[in-house]
């Protein structure tokens, strides 16, 4: 039998930052469980050598040491504004204080120093065009690593720690164990079992699916947040430059006129490429920027937020179901212009190859995302861009791209106190995959601020 101190499911943001944590301060035996492969083997073959999706699993691009977040765009939001949950659990003062301190171990593995979205007359003008356009605007300082530096940053975490931290790579747990109420170990799906004192779930977003499921089979109660569906848009540089030149991603909030739904911009990526993920026989939307390559392109996802009522208690279910759709109708992801669909009609190969946007996904198939998306979801994603034309003239043109679809899968959370636990004595959750957070900085402070807790409990110093 394997005994350890902390065993920790997910070598993502969450993972690594509370393995890092744990590292610095106390001379406890950690072992990290990870389903992908290690970070310096994870290679897209899309990506890198410019073959087609090849539908490897585990994807690459989300799973493996460092998670989705080592190939994301790499943004760090310095605010607890966006990116989560933890302002509501912690309070605001508590949570900025933990960001702050989340960013300098960021800066010390090599983030760079420039913050975007620094509020100045500029930024402030460009909130009042907003509020005339009824969207809500949310300055947010950040930090772009790109995504060439993200992993850089994160690998240099992880050779910092691995020889005080045990990784398994391509163990994907299977099942949380309980006895007496309290967690006292993890089995994986190859059939090996390990023991901890303390167990720290943080599957990612991507595992959100298998936590749900975990949290169902421990009877603990779970608090089903709005579903996140929508299509990425992508446009000309030069269009979007009045939303990325002073704040580099612009956060605007807006509630449709039609059916009173909120719609946000999210991970928007100047001069950036859109990309594809592939999870559970699922091909989704996503999008890149880089620290150093450039395109003529930048691209962002507009999410239709969407709440649902008793009895239905499966958003996951639903987001993966509008997914598969769009892959039945496309072998993958679809592509439409924005005029073919306020004319009513699919986009053609010849129609996609007459737009002034040249897709930078040449993966994607033309078609009819009206096929796909309810339509309440379509009327929203409409007014949204209409209304995004005021601050940045073009974003509703007929050249305009949209890629469908994009779906987060972080939609149901775990009832925690204000340390992470779960109603099971030392069974932590953290990250975008328990539904606390949404992003890289608010991910990683979640899984410092549970290593913070199991340091006092542990009482071993180095």
């Amino acid at each position: 039998m394997e005994k350890y101190d902390v065993i920790i499911i997910g070598a993502g943001p969450a993972g690594i930052f509370c393995a890092l944590e744990l590292r610095n301060k106390a001379s406890l035996k950690v072992l990290v469980l990870e389903k992908g492969k290690d970070l310096s083997q994870r290679v897209c073959p899309s990506r890198n050598i410019g073959q087609h999706c090849t539908q490897c699993s585990p994807c690459d691009l989300l799973f493996g040491v460092g998670g989705a977040g080592a190939f994301s765009d790499g943004k760090l939001t310095l605010t607890t504004e966006i990116g989560g949950h933890l302002g509501d659990i912690l309070g605001r003062e508590r949570a900025q204080e933990l960001i702050n301190y989340t960013d300098s171990l960021y800066l010390k593995f090599g983030a760079p120093t420039k913050i975007y979205g620094i509020e100045d007359d500029d930024i402030r003008a460009l909130q009042q065009k907003a509020a005339l356009a009824q969207l809500t605007l949310v300055p947010t300082p950040l930090r772009h690593l790109g995504t060439e530096k993200s992993v850089d940053v994160l690998l240099a975490i992880q050779n910092f720690i691995k020889n005080q931290v045990e990784f398994k790579t391509l163990s994907p747990a299977q099942e949380i164990l309980v006895k007496d109420g309290k967690a006292v170990g993890v089995t994986t799906l190859d059939g090996e079992t390990y023991y901890g004192d303390y167990i720290v779930a943080a599957p990612g977003r991507q595992g959100a699916s298998w936590l749900q499921s975990q949290a169902k089979k421990l009877n603990l109660a779970l608090q089903v947040n709005p579903v996140d569906l929508g299509v990425r848009v992508e446009v000309k540089s030069a269009t979007a430059l009045p939303l990325t030149e002073k704040l580099y991603e612009s956060k605007c909030i807006f509630y449709s006129k039609k059916f009173d739904d909120q719609v946000r911009t999210f991970c928007m990526c100047p001069y950036g490429e859109v990309s594809t993920e592939y999870s559970d026989g699922i091909i989704t939307v996503n999008g890149h920027s880089y620290a150093e390559k450039k395109t003529d392109n930048t691209n962002f996802a507009l999410l239709v937020s969407k709440s649902f009522t008793h009895p239905f208690k499966d958003p996951i279910a639903y987001g993966e179901y509008i997914a598969r759709l769009a892959n039945l109708l496309a072998d993958g992801v679809i592509v439409q212009r924005l005029g073919d669909l306020q004319l009513g009609r699919r986009s053609t190969p010849a129609r996609i190859e007459k737009s002034i946007v040249k897709p930078t996904l040449e993966d994607a198939v033309p078609g009819d995302l009206s096929l796909v998306l309810p339509y309440r979801h379509l009327s929203n994603i409409l007014e949204m861009l209409s209304a995004l034309d005021c601050l940045a003239p073009g974003i509703a043109s007929t050249h305009t791209l949209l890629y469908g679809v994009e779906v987060k899968f972080y939609s149901s959370k775990p009832i925690v106190n204000q340390v992470l636990e779960t109603q099971v004595e030392n069974l932590f959750v953290a990250g975008d995959g328990a539904g606390i957070t949404r992003g890289l900085m608010q991910a990683s402070a979640a899984g410092i601020l549970v290593a913070g807790e199991i340091l006092k409990r542990s009482n071993k110093p180095n």
